[in-house]
């Protein structure tokens, strides 16, 4: 009997975050990267070094226009869209229509006409769409699962969910194209979709209706001026300005970000190192939300952009006890202006410098509090991505590429449908409006397909 070929895949989008998935297919026995698509053919050349340095043929190299010439001349399978979110559904419908098997970076899309119109592809192809939600698969995250299903707290009341993004990662959303919301959603749906899907499915109920209150309250030019913090330069390459600013990114310091972003301005002339108090900006930093949820809980939500130190801290309420979850990613940043990732300020991607603790305690009622032991990560996003990747693509080479149940992702894995992209990007669309308007938004209203049923 001949071996199975491999899945041929194309890669849609070739910026930092994609590096994950070009090498990890690369690694992988069933899976081969034979086309690369992006409007950047210095982006595309240097995805095609690393898939020399894994061993793997070049793949050919296709412009956005061309993607449906792209899906029928190459013969593919599955796409991994990792675009700008604005983008994603430009690939992610006609992939669909292709008949391919697409994941999809989070968030699913930006607004609430593109997410229909994902729903309707995957509804009239049957097609398979997955978002890929990596912090579904941090072993912490799964524990608070598993002690909420198993009722440890009851049945559930209220959350209440505080993140806090540190003073490199935060600044990083207001150096790129993230700092328009046309193009990102803002962080209520570019960051945020992470922690509203986790809500989501640890409580295994959809949000019904939304509150909330933002503003730019830092970052940008007024707040900047405000606090004497602005500098008066655009982008940090090359400008006198920003030298010795702790805000601004060394693009020709790293050789990752070099080649995908400072040499690639030929190509495109977008600028990766913008000026985080300069203009434009249009998302915010400063955010809280209230949810309702379909049987009744509440949660209560929080997302700052400009901490001193970086994590978060997740408190459920039951009717029989209490969960604490608290993650210290950085307990404080010194101030720098050089990228020491070596794959290009990959936020996550190792542990961070002066990485803190992982503290989960079970409080019951009438007994005394338990500290609950859990497998601690703090590189590659705490574990999740290593673990997603599995899930989704199978065994690597050095395992033998197999899994047990004989198939392309371990059973049991928690990966993340297109209703689950949806139900995410609704808290934070909802969130949005009601920055804009004062007023309380239900989900339904923004995405009338998702309806309020349970998960």
């Amino acid at each position: 009997m001949s071996p199975t070929p491999p899945l041929r895949a194309a890669v849609v989008g070739t910026g930092h975050r994609a590096q994950t998935f070009t090498r990890d297919l690369a690694a992988r026995p069933g899976h081969r990267v034979v086309a690369l698509c992006d409007p950047s053919p210095t982006r595309m050349a240097f995805h095609n070094r690393l898939l020399a340095e894994a061993g793997e043929p070049p793949a050919t190299t296709w412009e956005p226009e061309r993607f449906t010439d792209l899906l029928a001349k190459e013969g593919i399978d599955e796409v991994v869209v990792t675009t700008v979110d604005a983008e994603h559904d430009r690939y992610v419908v006609p992939a669909l229509k292709a008949g391919c098997r697409v994941v999809t970076e989070k968030p699913m899309t930006v607004d609430a006409a593109r997410c229909a119109r994902i729903l309707d592809t995957v509804r009239e192809t049957g097609n398979s769409l997955t978002v890929a939600f990596n912090y579904r698969f941090n072993p912490v995250h799964e524990k608070v699962r598993a002690l909420l299903a198993e009722g440890a707290v009851g049945e559930v009341l209220s959350v209440h969910y505080e993140w806090l993004l540190d003073t490199r990662h935060g600044a990083d959303y207001f150096r790129r194209w993230h700092r328009e919301k046309r193009y990102s959603g803002g962080l209520m749906v570019h960051k945020a979709s992470h922690h509203f899907d986790l809500v989501n499915w640890w409580l295994a109920d959809t949000p019904d209706e939304v509150f909330g209150y933002g503003r730019l309250a830092f970052y940008g030019p007024d707040a900047g001026a405000r606090h004497g913090l602005r500098r008066e330069y655009d982008r940090a390459h090359g400008a006198e300005a920003a030298a010795g600013d702790p805000f601004a990114l060394d693009l020709a310091g790293d050789a990752t970000l070099r080649a995908l972003y400072l040499d690639a301005e030929r190509d495109d002339g977008y600028h990766r190192d913008r000026n985080v108090f300069g203009g434009p900006v249009t998302i915010e930093d400063d955010m809280a939300v209230l949810v309702r949820y379909a049987r009744g809980a509440t949660m209560t939500y929080h997302l700052t952009a400009y901490s001193p130190w970086e994590g978060y801290r997740v408190m459920v309420n039951g009717s029989a006890g209490r969960l604490e979850l608290e993650v210290e990613e950085s307990r404080w940043q010194a101030p720098r202006t050089r990228i020491t990732s070596t794959r290009g300020a990959l936020h996550g991607d190792t542990a961070a410098e002066h990485a803190g603790g992982v503290r989960l305690t079970l409080r019951p009622l009438w007994q005394p509090p338990v500290d609950v032991t859990v497998t601690v990560a703090h590189e590659a996003h705490g574990g999740g991505d290593t673990r997603m990747l599995d899930a989704l693509f199978g065994g690597t080479r050095a395992d033998g590429g197999t899994w047990a149940d004989g198939g392309t992702r371990p059973a049991g894995h928690p990966t993340a449908t297109e209703r689950d992209g949806a139900l995410a990007l609704a808290v934070g669309l909802a969130a949005n409006r009601c920055f804009e308007t004062g007023r309380p938004v239900r989900t339904g209203d923004l995405v009338p397909a998702l309806g309020t049923r349970a998960s």
